[in-house]
């Protein structure tokens, strides 16, 4: 949060009934604090959010998100001379234990993250969201958004099992199925895209273990898609 802290006019902070000292911490740097444990995905979670926020410009970043210095100059001459027809791309570096993921289709992650707060907002999505950008020109800024995505691999495959689910049960929602067969071509695929499509063969022992968390992640989202289709439960 110091990082950003003399970008802008507020710190907005939307905790979702976190178990820490988040909330605290974040009072003390000066933020503003709102709490929503109401979850409704994180689409609406962020909409929430922008909600709260009364400046002209939104710098939308996760807990799990840095700015570097690089990319902070670059918001910087954005913010002095603001275009609302513009949408602003940031580049993420996404890190994975401990190594900095220059392929399996990880770097540049871009995510459309600077934009007018009464122009843009984020769709409904449960997970996956994404801004509605229509009319709007992309532009992307030099600089890193330091992503940091597995510091605790325990809590990353919860995360991951959590957005299987919320797919999953979005998929659903919208009266999509899956047959067994999907499952199985779906997990393949995402290996070999991860691992060979996206070279990342290149990034090591930690790309390999990408494109594996990666099928993984697959094969539990369309397998819970299938479960749900057939109303599989424990009685």
């Amino acid at each position: 949060m110091p990082a950003v802290g003399q970008l802008g006019d507020e710190i907005i902070v939307l905790d979702s009934g976190s178990q820490d000292d988040t909330v605290a911490i974040a009072e003390n740097l000066g933020a503003k604090v709102f709490v929503n444990r109401n979850w409704q995905g994180f689409g609406k979670q962020r909409q929430l959010a922008q909600s709260y926020a009364g400046c002209d410009y939104v710098l939308m970043i996760d807990a799990d998100e840095r700015v570097t210095p690089e990319l902070r100059r670059a918001i910087e001459q954005v913010l002095s001379a603001a275009d609302d027809d513009r949408v602003y791309s940031l580049g993420r570096r996404n890190l994975f234990l401990g190594r900095f993921m220059r392929h399996s289709g990880w770097y540049p992650d871009r995510v459309n993250r600077l934009y007018a707060r009464e122009r843009y907002r984020y769709n409904d999505d449960l997970v996956h969201e994404s801004l509605n950008t229509l009319g709007a020109r992309i532009v992307p800024l030099q600089g890193d958004l330091l992503h940091l995505t597995c510091r605790d691999f325990f809590a990353f495959q919860r995360k991951q099992l959590h957005y299987a689910q919320e797919w999953a049960t979005q998929r659903h929602t919208a009266g999509k199925r899956c047959g067994y067969f999907s499952i199985l071509t779906h997990t393949l695929g995402a290996f070999c895209k991860t691992w060979l499509l996206r070279a990342g063969f290149l990034d090591g022992k930690q790309g390999l273990l990408l494109a594996v968390v990666n099928a993984q992640y697959t094969f539990n989202k369309y397998a819970a898609l299938w479960a749900l289709g057939r109303n599989y439960s424990e009685k």
